[in-house]
């Protein structure tokens, strides 16, 4: 149940993001903006992941990360009526509320998946609940192109508001039960989870998820190999639907359909290297195998034509969501394996704090690049080159026989 819950909220959270590059062309083509305005407005949603991380902290703990993670995507559904008005920033802001439960999924997901994942299956488990991201992508990619199609990007916006709420008000109940400490029954938790102004003590919480990642070299380089993954990621779930409109002349649906497989390939790729990750007992040999085929799928996009069959850009667009979009479920396990007991959900807020840093940065670098250069297979190129560094700042592996690396925590 722990998994099923967290595993629908992710995929939700995911959904709500996924969103917004795929309705971005039909609204910009609507409102006269530039094809490279996807890019702020995916920083934007980046921003608000950040901005929960860093200023939420106080708040996770105070109603539950599972609360939390479900009134962040209330909101964000709510703020997507903000679309319907032609300015930029308005559009922003609305993209920074959708990111909100972005940020709070990850510490809310791995608090309650370290209590109750049983040791030697802990990658799995991450990794399942991780495969919900990329769900979230194929539900987007399949469906959105459809719905603006028949009927407008505007009645899109209202079914995926619903999509949003729905599952949200059906687990409403159990995040009463997970987010409670374990050993301690429900209501001492509801006793602690009224709301309460900052103060300044509260406000030293701040510097703690990325002050957690000091605590052990192995910790911080995991947590930076997460960032440099992040930049590949980030620019193939924010430009490839518009790049294969813009360059290689598809239609919507068609480049929502590449979408939808990539993230599919993102489904099976997350379950598949958790599982590997497992079996070896090495996480920086599974992601080793996903940086050099992040990296290669990468640089492959950005040398895609018009003359390029329709099957091989499909396959590409699988093999980078099996390795592009597939590393976050065994690095985030990484960073709860080597983290300390009582900093579990800090350290993943302050891992995470570093993606969504990156997420931030990368669009807006790729679309400002773009923009002044016209160019998308030198941006796709120099981003694969961010992967290749994963290779040197991998922390190295200590193989225990006695599955010390597995032990509980």
């Amino acid at each position: 149940m722990p998994v099923a819950a967290i595993f629908i909220l992710q995929t939700i959270s995911s959904f709500l993001a996924r969103v917004i590059p795929i309705i971005a062309p039909a609204m910009s083509a609507e409102y006269g903006w530039s094809g490279s305005s996807i890019g702020y407005l995916t920083a934007s949603n980046s921003m608000g992941g950040l901005a929960i991380l860093v200023a939420g902290s106080a708040l996770l703990k105070q109603i539950g990360g599972m609360r939390t993670l479900q009134l962040t995507l209330v909101l964000g559904a709510v703020c997507m009526a903000l679309f319907l008005y032609p300015v930029v920033g308005v559009a922003l802001a609305a993209c920074f509320a959708m990111g909100l439960s972005n940020g709070a999924a990850n510490p809310a997901g791995s608090e309650v998946l370290q209590r109750f994942s049983p040791p030697g299956k802990r990658n799995l488990m991450f990794s399942i609940k991780q495969a919900g991201v990329p769900v979230g992508g194929v539900i987007a990619g399949l469906l959105v192109p459809v719905v603006v199609a028949s009927s407008g990007w505007r009645m899109a916006l209202l079914a995926c508001a619903l999509i949003v709420l729905l599952p949200v008000a059906l687990s409403w109940r159990l995040s009463g039960s997970l987010d409670a400490p374990a050993g301690k029954p429900d209501g001492a938790a509801g006793k602690k989870s009224g709301f309460a102004m900052p103060t300044l003590q509260s406000l030293r919480t701040l510097s703690v998820p990325l002050a957690s990642l000091t605590h052990s070299r192995g910790l911080m380089k995991i947590s930076v190999v997460g960032g440099l993954f992040a930049v590949c990621q980030s620019c193939w779930f924010t430009f490839t639907v518009i790049y294969l409109i813009d360059d290689l002349g598809y239609s919507l649906g068609l480049a929502g359909m590449v979408f939808a497989v990539m993230q599919a390939g993102g489904v099976i790729g997350r379950i598949a290297l958790g599982w590997l990750s497992d079996y070896l007992r090495s996480a920086t040999a599974t992601l080793s195998i996903a940086a050099i085929l992040s990296a290669a799928t990468t640089a492959l996009l950005g040398l895609t034509s018009t003359q390029w069959p329709l099957w091989a850009v499909i396959t590409l667009a699988f093999v980078a969501g099996c390795s592009a979009a597939s590393w976050n479920g065994v690095q985030i396990a990484e960073v709860a394996r080597r983290s300390p007991p009582h900093l579990i959900s800090e350290t993943a807020a302050g891992s995470s704090i570093l993606v969504n840093l990156v997420n931030m940065v990368a669009p807006t670098t790729f679309a400002a690049f773009v923009a002044a250069s016209g160019r998308y297979d030198y941006a796709f190129l120099c981003t694969g080159a961010f992967s290749l560094l994963v290779l040197a700042c991998l922390p190295r592996d200590r193989r225990d026989p006695a599955g010390a690396a597995d032990r509980p925590r």
